[in-house]
């Protein structure tokens, strides 16, 4: 895998968000060989940024499986680039982080934490977790009172993270009715060098958020179905050629609705599968299976996306 210090330029791309396949055993052990699958189609896709976190369900992976997936991922060869995540819980962090620091991976994502927290929590614990990970982090920041309730203590925590290069990327996931007004994000950008943002819940908000922001790059779910169609939607979108990125964007709204209305992982989960790309088995407690009638109706949708991006 590549190595060396994190630089804006590799963060000016499409950044896959895959799921996690594991058997239908009585364990719903980790399948490794269905992983392969997914990442070889990704890959073949244009897509070699492989970011592991809530669509592997990784919120509620174990220290043995964890270790695991650092084992296979250790493995990926260049031109990938594979970024594990860690937490959310602080202690569960700093356990992952010790695993992680047997290895040479370039950073690392913290998913988001709901527990009680504040601003000077968060970033006390972020620099104990790059301390004892031995790798700069990537932060999620998914909802406005990610680093507690006083917003704009949380902003310039994260701004000072990003300074001394704790953090070297955030990946920007707050979720909008009308994302081209967007105040958090511009007192974000106001911290941060927007070259080190990236739109991080999938197409539907990053040609608003590549167009009006400047951000880099984006992060995709439904893009590891289809990845052409989505390095095709980012460089179009690079290109400033709008409308081809609207119309591109288009063609994952149908599985992005879905995901919205049943669980954007467990849709992505089963959706791999249904398109025919690998089987990703079980789906790990906290989160439920969809039920046969939505399998049903999720089929054709991912099917199609896949067919339309061949």
């Amino acid at each position: 895998m590549p190595g060396g210090p994190i630089t804006v330029q590799d963060l000016a791309g499409v950044f896959a968000v895959p799921p996690l396949p594991r058997r239908s055993d009585g364990r719903r052990s980790l399948n490794f060989d269905a992983a392969e699958c997914v990442a070889r189609h990704i890959e073949a896709g244009g897509i070699t940024r492989y970011l592991y976190g809530g669509n592997a369900f990784l919120y509620h992976v174990t220290l043995d499986e964890y270790e695991a997936l650092l084992d296979w991922l250790a493995g990926f060869r260049d031109p990938r680039w594979p970024i594990p995540s860690v937490g959310p819980s602080f202690g569960r962090a700093i356990d992952q982080a010790h695993l992680l620091k047997r290895y040479a991976f370039r950073a690392a994502m913290v998913l988001p934490c709901n527990d009680p927290r504040d601003a000077r929590g968060m970033e006390a614990g972020l620099r104990e977790i790059a301390d004892a990970a031995g790798v700069p982090l990537i932060l999620y920041l998914k909802s406005e009172d990610a680093f507690g309730s006083d917003k704009e203590a949380g902003l310039d925590a994260v701004g000072r993270l990003v300074d001394e290069e704790v953090a070297v990327a955030i990946k920007y996931a707050v979720v909008l009715d009308a994302p081209r007004r967007d105040p958090y994000l511009e007192g974000l950008l106001r911290r941060v060098d927007r070259r080190r943002v990236i739109s991080g819940m999938g197409e539907r908000p990053a040609i608003v958020h590549i167009r009006d922001f400047g951000l880099p790059g984006l992060t995709t779910g439904s893009g590891c179905i289809a990845p052409r169609l989505c390095t095709a939607l980012f460089s179009s979108a690079n290109g400033k050629d709008w409308a081809g990125a609207d119309q591109l964007r288009s063609t994952f709204m149908p599985l992005e609705d879905v995901r919205d209305a049943w669980g954007p992982a467990r849709v992505l989960h089963h959706a791999t599968e249904l398109a025919g790309i690998a089987p990703t088995g079980a789906i790990p407690p906290y989160v439920s299976p969809l039920a046969t009638k939505q399998l049903q109706a999720l089929a054709p949708i991912a099917r199609e996306l896949r067919e339309r991006d061949a």
